[in-house]
């Protein structure tokens, strides 16, 4: 069973938020393997502004205030995808991923399906396929002994998301189907 996680770093909290990057890494939550097949783009931003994509000025203060290397990665200009790439790379990754979580559909997913319905693309997943990460943590009491290695990477995102579902299947002794 293939399931995939997805984060997005982003300019605004809003639908048609611009995307900084994209990450995804999948996994199986039945089994505390490591999670594999990485994706990580980091989205042209100039493209998305053109096209009317939303740049929030609260989200660029947020930004100004992460750590120097987080900022740059988010923010720098250099290795940008083109936005066909990006969906074109990313449609690629998704064949055969049965199930996608996020930790928080109305924002990774939401932004999401606004830019493939922006570029006139069918989204790579269908409505019954996406889950919330942040409904499953909240089943079992918050465990701090593995504390999050970092935040807003997109990809270390992800992944840290990705083991703790995997913890919590085997926490809550979740069958597979």
């Amino acid at each position: 069973m293939i399931h995939a996680m997805i984060d997005l770093e982003t300019l605004s909290t809003r639908p048609e938020a611009v995307i900084l990057t994209l990450g995804g890494i999948k996994f199986n939550p039945h089994l505390q393997e490591q999670p594999h097949d990485p994706l990580y783009l980091r989205v042209d931003v100039d493209s998305q502004t053109k096209m009317g994509r939303h740049v929030m000025q609260e989200t660029l203060d947020w930004w100004a205030k992460q750590p120097p290397d987080i900022a740059e990665d988010a923010l720098s200009e250099s290795d940008r995808c083109s936005l066909e790439d990006t969906t074109r790379q990313f449609n690629k990754w998704c064949v055969g991923v049965e199930v996608f979580w996020c930790q928080g559909p109305l924002f990774d997913y939401a932004i999401l399906q606004h830019l493939y319905a922006q570029l006139n693309k069918p989204c790579p997943w269908n409505y019954w396929q996406i889950r919330d990460s942040r409904t499953l943590f909240s089943l079992l009491p918050q465990d701090d002994t593995n504390p999050r290695p970092g935040y807003h990477n997109a990809l270390a995102d992800a992944d840290y998301q990705a083991k703790k579902v995997q913890k919590y299947y085997q926490q809550l002794k979740l069958p597979a189907h």
